[in-house]
């Protein structure tokens, strides 16, 4: 379908839709309600009335849902559900829990663990989100790690590491996309080019780590912190997936890496599968991950980790066959509201792509406005920012406005094109982490058992502190025409000097507000935990 030209009412539906969220702090019905302006929109353009606004909004359901990639991804959810219930209700889960809290000796070691088991799986950021949270889980409650910050941790590298990762899913659509304009470095080669210019890439991870072994937390995450550690008020949603089931005291610390060792081998496997390598289409791996199919691959790795979980453990007798086909039951109704959230995203998503042409408008906007090329890094960063948040996928964004960059870059300043590509990047990336209708910030809350608007309420400051980091930085780049060091250099310096005053000002205003003193560094209380 062909989107129409309603100009800046294109913008409407997705600004309505995070602003609801933003105050309603509900998201289901924040989507819905946006949803149904864009296919009000829609009809009035089209001449249609309150049937055809119905109709419209129905379609785009039908017609995102039905499509493969999206049908894989919940099936993968379906399969992760159950592979976590399973190896909780055989007490893998809680050995890893206390063996973890024996080797981790602290707050810090627990966050760090966390950061760095998110970088080392870059792969796939679906993947990332759902299985560090899985695993960190039992951990960062003993340590009273807020559920906010974990899915912060998450979320931070999650889409920020996979989109600086050579041999990732990501890097695979980026290089395609940069492909097909016709760029003359090839895409594969400028996406690598890219990688020391992603600023918000790079300052996610450094701030994550910094967050993680000091105390400078501010704003919403900083009393979401003092909570968890003063009064153990973790924020876990209110069903958690062991609640009310019966855990084998039998299970052993193996019982949980195994299947997750297992899911991350078989996905790999699968990936080099679908994108052809074991029958000859491929002719080396880094061709076979950027003609594999992502969702694909991840439903098949799900399927061989249950698989399994089921010769490990029924045999065993840490869980009767019975009850192992009760749980994967039980894991795939645990994922239900994430489906639900997910479609919806997808479906507004729809919307303005597909039928009133939100990016074609954004697009345009940036193909005919007449700025300076030493501004052109720094804008393209705002505007990939503001869509990407818009439409709630980085994907999407690139896809849009790359092939607008590389025209407008290699007509005026051919010397830009590789940090303004970056800037693109950098910006849908922006976006893909912290908006509301994300799929990756969804799944990141429901990675991490945290309601999904604590999530972003609390980790939207900490983003957008970054961005506006990043933003100066694209300036400085444009400005000394691609000096990486001029570049990275502002940017942290920037990140650093406005940590500390941020931390600083939002320290006063937690002790004004008489909750007592302020996080002490690597404070930690594994006791259990109270009011989860």
């Amino acid at each position: 379908m062909e989107s129409i030209n309603v100009g800046i009412l294109s913008l409407v539906p997705p600004i309505l839709a995070i602003a609801l969220a933003l105050i309603s702090k509900e998201v289901v019905s924040s989507l819905f309600i946006g949803i149904l302006s864009g296919a009000l929109i829609y009809s009035v353009y089209t001449g249609g009335g309150i049937i055809e606004m119905i109709s419209v909004a129905f379609t785009a359901m039908g017609e995102t849902v039905g499509t493969p990639d999206k049908i894989y991804i919940i099936l993968f959810l379906t399969l992760l559900g159950a592979v976590v219930f399973v190896v909780t209700k055989a007490g893998g889960s809680r050995a890893y829990g206390a063996w973890a809290v024996k080797k981790l000796k602290s707050r810090v070691a627990a966050q760090l663990a966390t950061s760095v088991l998110g970088v080392i799986i870059f792969i796939d950021d679906y993947f990332n989100c759902l299985t560090v949270g899985t695993v960190m889980k039992p951990v960062t409650d003993k340590f009273r790690i807020s559920r906010a910050k974990l899915s912060y941790i998450i979320d931070c590298t999650a889409a920020p590491v996979c989109i600086i990762a050579p041999i990732s899913s990501w890097a695979a659509a980026v290089a395609s996309t940069i492909t097909d304009t016709g760029y003359s470095s090839g895409g594969f080669g400028a996406f690598i080019a890219t990688i020391p210019f992603n600023l918000y890439a790079i300052l996610s991870i450094i701030m994550v780590v910094t967050l993680s072994v000091t105390n400078l937390e501010f704003g919403p995450m900083e009393k979401a912190e003092y909570e968890a550690i003063h009064h153990g008020k973790l924020g876990a949603i209110d069903k958690e997936v062991d609640e009310g089931i019966e855990i084998s005291d039998k299970g052993k610390v193996y019982d949980l890496i195994v299947p997750i060792v297992s899911l991350i081998l078989f996905s790999i496997l699968a990936m080099l599968w679908t994108g052809g390598l074991f029958s000859g289409e491929a002719k080396s791996i880094a061709e076979a991950f950027g003609n594999c199919n992502s969702s694909l691959s991840l439903v098949l790795g799900g399927f061989c980790a249950l698989v399994i979980c089921m010769i490990m453990f029924i045999p065993r007798k840490l869980i009767s066959f019975k009850d192992f086909m009760g749980s994967i039951v039980e894991g795939v109704k645990s994922m239900a509201p994430a489906f639900v959230i997910l479609v919806l995203a997808w479906t507004l998503g729809s919307i303005c792509e597909n039928y009133i042409g939100t990016g074609n408008f954004v697009g345009e906007v940036i193909r005919n406005s007449h700025m300076p090329v030493q501004l052109i890094p720094m804008i393209v960063f705002l505007a990939a920012a503001g869509l990407s948040f818009s439409i709630g996928t980085a994907w999407g964004t690139f896809a849009i406005l790359i092939p607008i960059v590389v025209f407008i870059c290699q007509a005026s300043a051919p010397e830009l094109v590789v940090v303004t590509l970056a800037a693109t990047l950098a910006g849908s990336v922006f976006g893909d982490q912290c908006s509301p209708i994300s799929d990756t910030t969804i799944l990141s809350s429901a990675g991490a058992g945290v309601n999904h608007m604590e999530h972003v309420s609390t980790q939207l400051p900490y983003a957008l502190l970054v961005a506006a980091c990043c933003a100066v930085g694209y300036l400085v780049a444009g400005l000394t025409y691609g000096n990486i060091f001029a570049t990275l250099i502002t940017g942290i310096v920037l990140l650093a000097v406005a940590l500390v005053v941020l931390h600083k000002f939002s320290t006063k205003r937690l002790v004004a507000d008489h909750l007592g003193n302020p996080i002490s560094e690597g404070e930690s209380k594994p006791d259990k935990t109270e009011d989860q």
